[in-house]
């Protein structure tokens, strides 16, 4: 019998989106094949500190980790795994506790889905889901993303970037530059974040006002979007490393006037935003929804999965692309599984295909030559 790969998957994090990580890490776990794989569960504090023993999970769901050994990844090829520390009278001493074959972040938002965890398993060696360092940072960060999806002539809203020390020295001369450029009403959305943490719909001046301050506490940069006018959300879910497929589009009825953090998370019931699967859009519309969301992964070196958000106006038909979320929500019940379910390919076969895209991809870059020895001729 072969040995069973050894998976470990990292979850909680230094986000205001940890308790979301929370829940997508336990679905992801609960849906692996215990046959197939061994799962080596690492929890993150909200304050940055590695866990590994116990019940990683558990401990960060009840927030008690006094019971848990700290535990780190150390960037270094020669020691592929996770190191157990142990504070001694004269030193910090870091004992082997598992080799890993590959990591699965479950990781939303700043300090895991930006690129920063995936720069500490590139340097460690270590296979791992989803987008490198470069379509991690590109992915998360929304104004950067922009100017790369008009570089390729991808449509997206029109919108204004500030940083937060521009919103501190001068907020009226901030909110000056808006009304010139856009129209009421407008969102206001801090540029490093995801599941709609921090953003916030303004009518007028006053709500500019209480949306960028809103905004402000999460991120130095600030994004200031137009409304799509009668704005329909519609997803579609991307697979794949160098050669990416799109699942069946699906569209969100949010409960709320937006897609809010609570209309994602916390209405429940009659009350919930409802998810509609596949999207009651035309043939036409469909495949260019597809097309985009493939055209769009590509553009930031994608790989592994993303969801590709698009924000559709009821008034004119015009599809604009909103953002793509390189870890995206993975409870049962979210999104990115669920096209992927309507569209043929189940949960835990979804995360089968991930596991084989990190080891490919893996393979792939080992090919690169890390020595160069000139030809002198």
């Amino acid at each position: 019998m072969p040995r069973k790969i050894r998976v470990g998957v990292i979850f909680g994090g230094r986000s205001g989106e940890h308790e979301v990580s929370l829940a997508s890490a336990r679905s992801v776990m609960d849906a692996m094949d215990r046959e197939r794989y061994e799962i080596v569960p690492i929890g993150i504090t909200q304050e940055g500190r590695w866990i590994a023993s116990g019940n990683p999970l558990r401990a960060l769901e009840l927030g008690d980790v006094s019971v848990s050994r700290p535990a780190a990844l150390l960037g270094d090829p020669s020691r592929r795994g996770l190191m157990q520390l142990e504070e001694t009278e004269r030193a910090l001493e870091a004992t082997r506790l598992a080799e890993l074959d590959v990591v699965f972040p479950v990781l939303h938002g700043p300090y895991g889905e930006d690129g920063t965890v995936q720069g500490l398993l590139e340097l460690a060696g270590i296979p791992y889901v989803g987008a490198g360092v470069i379509g991690s940072a590109l992915g998360l960060d929304k104004a950067v993303f922009k100017d790369v999806m008009l570089a390729h002539g991808l449509p997206i809203v029109e919108h204004l970037l500030f940083k937060r020390k521009e919103w501190d020295a001068s907020p009226e001369s901030v909110m000056e530059r808006v009304e010139a450029a856009l129209d009421y009403p407008v969102f206001t959305k801090p540029a490093n974040l995801g599941s709609s943490v921090g953003i916030s719909k303004c009518d007028n001046r006053a709500g500019l006002a209480a949306g960028l301050a809103e905004a402000a506490r999460y991120d130095r940069k600030l994004i200031v979007e137009a409304a799509v006018p009668a704005a329909r959300e519609i997803e579609v879910s991307v697979l794949g490393n160098d050669d990416p497929i799109a699942s069946l589009p699906g569209e969100i009825i949010p409960s709320r006037e937006f897609y809010s953090y609570a209309a994602k998370y916390l209405d429940e019931g009659e009350d919930a935003s409802r998810l509609l699967i596949p999207a009651p859009i035309s043939p036409e519309l469909t495949g260019r929804v597809r097309s985009l969301a493939v055209q769009a992964y590509r553009a930031i070196d994608c790989a592994g999965m993303a969801r590709a958000d698009f924000l559709l106006s009821g008034e004119t038909q015009d599809l604009y692309v909103n953002e793509l979320n390189t870890i995206p929500g993975f409870t049962a019940i979210s999104m990115y599984p669920k096209l992927w379910e309507a569209t043929g390919i189940s949960y835990s076969e979804l995360i089968d295909r991930l596991i084989e895209l990190a080891l490919e991809r893996h393979q792939d870059r080992e090919r690169s030559e890390t020595a160069y020895q000139p030809i002198v001729t």
